[in-house]
């Protein structure tokens, strides 16, 4: 019998091992499998899945290096109790009090984790389109960037690129290579640029080559990319950032006020 061209198109042609991977990655993030649970057995997954033993391994290794689940060959592997973090992207928009980190910093804190941020890049580029698109630059305009990655208890976990109109920033702190107290937002509302209004685009994405070295990406798994645009007074966009983080690890939560 003829298999349908749809139905063929429809087969999952990963190896066998990254399927089991995926499938226990699923039950994994979605709490079917909390932290501190052990995996099904070897003979369990093998007989599930119609697997040889060293396929299983192969799954299994895949989730260690992924760091979301812990153990050795020949004992339980459990699922490790650092798993997803749920990210508030409403909680960073606001500036910071005077005198207070940088709120991704003081958020962090919140969770128990140790929050800190390290500049790779200040320099004045030609945006990638979408971000000069969201600027609204002139064909071939350039912005000044600002990159940086975020690490929570010395880990990388963000990969931070922010542009700024050059005409905003230039004489300002934004186009020195060092941490602005409070964060940037803290400074623009200072400069007269209040942010009033932040619209974030989410997809999930390949890695880059430069996103899978700078965040120590354990394998092909897709990174968060957020584009955001933050606007002034006036609808003016003052800021337009791409944030890329560890999609296996993280999830964004935003909260809407009914209508």
């Amino acid at each position: 019998m003829t298999v349908p061209k749809a139905e063929q198109d429809a087969v999952d042609r990963r190896s066998l091992h990254e399927r089991i991977a995926a499938d226990l990655r699923d039950e994994i993030m979605s709490g079917d499998l909390p932290p501190g649970a052990k995996l099904p057995s070897t003979a369990q997954l093998k007989e599930r899945f119609t697997a040889s033993n060293a396929t299983v391994q192969k799954a299994l290794q895949l989730l260690k290096d992924e760091g979301l689940a812990v153990g050795r060959a020949g004992a339980a592997v459990t699922v490790r109790e650092h798993r997803q973090r749920t990210m508030r992207p409403a909680s960073y928009m606001a500036p910071a009090a005077p005198g207070e980190p940088y709120r991704w910093i003081s958020e962090a804190a919140t969770h128990q984790a140790r929050g800190s941020s390290r500049i790779l890049d200040v320099t004045e580029i030609r945006p990638p389109a979408d971000v000069a698109g969201a600027l609204r630059l002139p064909e071939g305009g350039t912005a000044l960037l600002r990159a940086q990655v975020l690490l929570l208890d010395d880990e990388p976990v963000e990969l931070v690129k922010s542009y700024y109109p050059l005409e905003l920033a230039r004489g300002t702190a934004i186009m020195d290579r060092r941490k602005i107290k409070g964060g940037t937002p803290a400074l623009l509302a200072e400069l007269g640029y209040p942010p009033r209004l932040s619209v974030d685009k989410v997809s999930a994405r390949v890695p880059t080559q430069e996103q899978y070295t700078v965040l120590g990406l354990p394998g092909n798994l897709p990174v968060l990319r957020t584009l955001r645009v933050v606007y002034s007074d006036g609808d003016r966009p003052i800021e337009a950032t791409v944030m890329a983080k560890a999609g296996h690890l993280y999830e964004l939560q935003y909260e809407f006020a009914a209508s």
